[in-house]
Formats: C-alpha cells, sequence, structure tokens
C-alpha cells in the first residue's frame, strides 16, 4: 500500500474515532424545560434478526465506512451499485416512541435486532451553543449512529442516556439518524433472562434534540433539610439545601428564585462545576398526598435558565414508623407495571399515565410501588403532581449474576440514572435495589454495596428492596429475617399466602413480624383471576377466589406488629407475561391484577378500594 494512502486512511479513522462518544455521565436533568425538538413520530426500520448489518459473516463489527453497514446510507451508487438492504418508511415503518411488540403481529414474540431509522434538520439557534441527542429509554441495547458515524452505546432498557452531536457531523439538512436496538435477554445484564413481564423491545420512550449553551446547567438538586430524626420542618422558616452542577467553563453568578414565596438569591461559583447552595423559606406549604404543592423554582447562570416545579417535604424511616414532614405515614399502595393492558402494549404518554394513575387513584390509593424497573418520566411527574407517593425501582430481579463485577456495575449504572433523572420529585420516597433475589452472601454484598451507593446519591429518601419469605417454618410468626434487612430503612417482603401452595383461610391463623426494629411493609400480595370468569364455590382464577383471597388478606393485616406501616398488592392490572401459559385462564397474562386485560374492575378491586377508604376515614392510619 502507499505510503500516502496508509497516511490518508489513518487520518480517516482518527477522525472517525473521535466522534465516537458514550453516554453522558451525569445526565442532563429537567429536560422538560430545555429547548428541545422532538424526534418522535414515523421511523423507518429493517428487522435484523441475524444481526447482517452490525457483523460480517465472520461476526466480526462491520468498520464504519463498510457500505454494507446498516447506518451508512442504504442508495446504491451507480448504475450496478449493490445494496441488500434499504429503509422505506411507507412500507416499513414504526412509532417512537413505543415497543415494537404491539405494532406488528410478527414481532409479538420477537427478541433481537431492529434498526430504526429518521432524518432530520437541524440549524442551532447559536453556533457557539451545544447539541445532544436524548433518549428517556431504549430497550435493551442502543448502538446510535449519526450521518454514518457513531455517538455511542448504552445498555439498561428503563433509564435515559444522551449524547453530544459534535458540529462536524451535524448538518443543517438531511441528517442521518440511525439506531440499532437489541433486546436478546443475557445471563450478563440487568434484567437477566428470567423475569416476570414481558420484554418488550424498540425505542419505548421520546427520542429529543436539547439545544444548551456551551456552558450550561447540566442537573441540579434542591431539597428541604431533614431536621433532627422524628422531627418535623419548620414550615415558617424551611432550611432548604442542594447543589447545581455545571457543564462547561462557567464563572459567573448563579441565580435562585421562588417567585411565589417572592425568594431570590444569588451564589457565585468561583469556577466550580458544582456549587452548594443553602437557604431560608418562609411559609412554606409542605408537599403531601393531600396536598401536592409544588412551586416554580428558577435557575439562572449566564446564557442558561431551567425552571422546575418542585415540592418541599421530607421522608424517614424512623424507629418502627415512616415518617412524612414528621407525621407517621401508613401507605395505602398498589403495584403497577408500565403496560396498557387493553392494548398489550408499553405505557409511554402522559395519557397513559393517567389512566393508570387515575385507577390507583380511584382504589383510593396515596401510593405506587412502580415495578420492577425505572418508569416513564411522565409517570413520575404526573404522580407528582396527583400527590402519589412513589417507590421506584431497579431491575435487580431473581437470579442475576452477583458474582458478577460487570453485572454489578451496569446495575449501579442504571440506579444512578434512574436518581439522576427524579430526585428533585418530591413523590419519590422509597429507591429499591431489587426485587425477590435469593439470600446468599455475593447477593448481600451485591445489594448492600448499591444500597450504599443510593445513599451517597441522595441521603434524603429512604432505600429498601422487595424480600422474599419463607412459609410454613412452624413457628408462630413468619419471620422476615433477611440480612438484607440489616441495611435496608424499610423491611419491605412479598408473600403469597393463599395463592402459592395453600388457600386463602390459612391466612386465618398466620403472623407476619421481623427482627429488625424498623417499619415493616408488604411489597407484594395477590391472587390470579380471569376477568369475567365466576364460580359460587370460588374456583381458583375465579373472579370470587381472588375476591376471598383479598379478604383474608385483609383481615390477616389486623394482627400485624405495630411497625406495620403499608402494603402495596399485586397488581393493578392484568400484564403480559410468556411464563405464564394456562390456555384456559392466563394466555400469556399474569392475572393478578385487580383490573382485567380488557380494561375492567374485577370484584377484588371494590375489597380493597372499601379496606382503603375505611383507612382514610380513621385519619390516614391503619388501625389494628
Amino acid at each position: 500500500m502507499p505510503k500516502k494512502l496508509k497516511v490518508t486512511l489513518l487520518i480517516y479513522f482518527l477522525l472517525s474515532a473521535a466522534v465516537v462518544t458514550k453516554a453522558q455521565e451525569p445526565l442532563i436533568t429537567d429536560i422538560p424545560a430545555r429547548k428541545t425538538v422532538s424526534l418522535d413520530g414515523k421511523w423507518a426500520y429493517i428487522m435484523d434478526p441475524y444481526e447482517t448489518g452490525f457483523y460480517d459473516y465472520r461476526y466480526k463489527e462491520l468498520a464504519p465506512d463498510n457500505p454494507n453497514a446498516y447506518w451508512n446510507s442504504d442508495q446504491p451508487q451507480g448504475k450496478y451499485g449493490r445494496k441488500e438492504f434499504g429503509y422505506d418508511t411507507a412500507r416499513y415503518s414504526l412509532h417512537v416512541p413505543g415497543d415494537w411488540n404491539s405494532q406488528d403481529p410478527k414481532f409479538l414474540y420477537y427478541e433481537g435486532s431492529v434498526w430504526y431509522k429518521k432524518t432530520f434538520d437541524y440549524n442551532k439557534s447559536d453556533p457557539s451553543n451545544r447539541l445532544f441527542l436524548y433518549f428517556g429509554a431504549v430497550n435493551y441495547r442502543a448502538d446510535v449512529y449519526l450521518n454514518g458515524r457513531k455517538l455511542g452505546m448504552h445498555k439498561g432498557g428503563f433509564t435515559p442516556f444522551n449524547f453530544e452531536i459534535p458540529d462536524s457531523l451535524l448538518k443543517k439538512k438531511g441528517n442521518s439518524l440511525v439506531v440499532h436496538v437489541n433486546n436478546n435477554r443475557s445471563v450478563n445484564e440487568v434484567p437477566t433472562v428470567n423475569y416476570d413481564w414481558w420484554n418488550y423491545g424498540g425505542i419505548t420512550r421520546s427520542v429529543k434534540l436539547v439545544e444548551v449553551p456551551h456552558a450550561f446547567i447540566r442537573d441540579f438538586f434542591i431539597h428541604l433539610k431533614r431536621p433532627a430524626a422524628g422531627q418535623a420542618p419548620d414550615s415558617k422558616n424551611a432550611e432548604t439545601t442542594g447543589w447545581i452542577k455545571f457543564a462547561g467553563d462557567y464563572r459567573g453568578p448563579v441565580i435562585v428564585e421562588i417567585p411565589e414565596l417572592n425568594f431570590k438569591k444569588v451564589f457565585q461559583t468561583n469556577g466550580r462545576s458544582k456549587v452548594p447552595v443553602s437557604f431560608t423559606l418562609q411559609d412554606v406549604q409542605f408537599w403531601s398526598p393531600k396536598n401536592p404543592k409544588r412551586y416554580r423554582v428558577v435557575i439562572s447562570a449566564g446564557k442558561d435558565r431551567v425552571e422546575d416545579k418542585i415540592g418541599f417535604r421530607t421522608i424517614e424511616a424512623h424507629g418502627q414508623q415512616v415518617l412524612l414532614n414528621g407525621k407517621r405515614l401508613f401507605m395505602r399502595g398498589i403495584a403497577i407495571h408500565e403496560e396498557i393492558p387493553q392494548e398489550g402494549r408499553r405505557a409511554h404518554s402522559k395519557k397513559d399515565a393517567l389512566q393508570l394513575l387515575g385507577w390507583a387513584k380511584e382504589l383510593n390509593c396515596n401510593m405506587v410501588r412502580l415495578a420492577h424497573y425505572p418508569h416513564n418520566e411522565n409517570m413520575i411527574r404526573a404522580a407528582d403532581s396527583l400527590g402519589v407517593l412513589v417507590w421506584s425501582e431497579i431491575p435487580v430481579y431473581w437470579t442475576i449474576d452477583f458474582g458478577n463485577k460487570a453485572v454489578y456495575e451496569k446495575a449501579k449504572q442504571q440506579l444512578t440514572e434512574m436518581i439522576t433523572r427524579d430526585r428533585n420529585r418530591a413523590n419519590v420516597i422509597i429507591w429499591s435495589v431489587g426485587n425477590e433475589t435469593p439470600v446468599s452472601p455475593k447477593r448481600t454484598n451485591f445489594m448492600h454495596n448499591l444500597i450504599t451507593e443510593a445513599r451517597k446519591l441522595d441521603p434524603t429518601r429512604m432505600v429498601s428492596a422487595a424480600l422474599e419469605v419463607n412459609y410454613n417454618s412452624g413457628k408462630a410468626v413468619n419471620l422476615i429475617d433477611d440480612p438484607l434487612g440489616k441495611y435496608v430503612d424499610l423491611v419491605a417482603f412479598n408473600e403469597y399466602l393463599g395463592w402459592y401452595g395453600s388457600t386463602p383461610d390459612e391466612c386465618r391463623t398466620t403472623n407476619w413480624d421481623t427482627p429488625y426494629d424498623k417499619p415493616l411493609f408488604i411489597s407484594e400480595t395477590g391472587a390470579g383471576a380471569k376477568g369475567g370468569f365466576h364460580s359460587k364455590d370460588r374456583a381458583m382464577w375465579s373472579e370470587e377466589y381472588q375476591e376471598w383471597y383479598y379478604k383474608e388478606q385483609l383481615a390477616m393485616l389486623k394482627r400485624m406488629p405495630a411497625k406495620f406501616s403499608g402494603i402495596s398488592p399485586w397488581i393493578l392490572a392484568d400484564f403480559r407475561s410468556p411464563k405464564r401459559n394456562n390456555p384456559v385462564y392466563q394466555e400469556g397474562w399474569n392475572r393478578k391484577g385487580l383490573i382485567s386485560s380488557d380494561g375492567k374492575k374485577k370484584k377484588a378491586f371494590f375489597i380493597l378500594k372499601a379496606f382503603y377508604d375505611k383507612i382514610e376515614a380513621n385519619g390516614g392510619m391503619f388501625k389494628n
């Protein structure tokens, strides 16, 4: 090869490598307040089960400029140009945001790769500004290419990520954005190969272009300072603290304003990329389910300005009680999957969030457990405005590889992205690091490290995990004695007494407790019922069996210890799961919902509602 050609190729590949970036850490937050352009809508796609567009026939990743790579132009050059792939929006399109499984019958059980393509024009409002590509979520792996060059890769199906678009790549007209999406399950991922929900693939949440000044406010966290343990905050003089993070070199003043409280204060960066802030607010209304008051908070720095609606409150586990603003809280909860049952699809819009939360409000819930992964930001923000408390969780589920350091780093990344996005939401009161994980020293160390990390990222909230129980121990009390209980703030456990291995009347002689001097919470309980199937003798799978189950379970709660702080039954609505294969009663659905797959309330819905109505009539407190 001639020396000149070698040099030319070397320069080419160096330039190609220079525009390859990775997901920004930490994320750009408060996206709704930014200057954005939506890329939602129809995207062309190619289904690629053999990974032809990603690997060559030796199964090696294709070179960046390989004409057969699906991230490059699909238009043949000249009369004899050959292309064995192509994007045709008119014939092959998928809607973004949305899962591919529900958009075309051929995708129903599909797990593998799909290539998405979108073209767009963009002209920055200021040439010195920076432009980012922001994804709400992609399940599970996303390789992102712009105009034939890779921006980066992200793993994790339920958390946001963003890439900066270099000026050298951006064009005013005809930008080609290609996303290689793969949702194959793997033993080395989070979640792993085995879980009890549908593996919806695709670009499941919104995609946006985010334009910001060269130096901008990347992230901020403003919250009430927690008073002494067990004490209520002072609404007359509410001590507030937090920080503001910058990207780029900004050295000027930072202004924090809360117009409704006639508050304004100036802070100085002094060259710091993270500026601590603290101040006192007078006559603050604290956020609560009864009064979900939020204030418009405006932060200005140089050319950048962001604003958000933030509620102020304190939450803590103090002794055997959960305290919200210093007052005891009993959580009337329900678990929710991010799914619209009547359409058998992933939920994503504000309308979807309001449907699910509307059902929860009809139950008279003041809390929802969003399982088993971080839900859409629309869901969190809608719940914040409606006064619905939230348990938010990462998909460390069942039997991931707890001894694998790389798996831990993936779980830690998802935890970081979840907390970074939502820590300014007053309604989020529990960060959960997992669900039903089998006890072992490796697992406990894995989970303990995640709990420690969660507290570093956000010391203002409770941290927990949904634990399993051992039934029929031969003792008078079923004891929740998981070693992880030593580290969590709230001892939460899943129990299905009366559904798995017994009938509901066993609840009449069963008692529960934990050796830990901490609040106790039932994070799951429930029984399956096919909506519309009725049985006078309460046959299993009938609405009457589920109704019986709830009656016995709720009666059992009268014997719970004083530390009992709430319950989130499983689950609000039926949801799809390939693990559920009874040909008559399940048909690929988990039927434990209080609302059927066609959106109708089952009989047990009204049993739980009556229970919650009584608690609210008692001033919000459960009385044994």
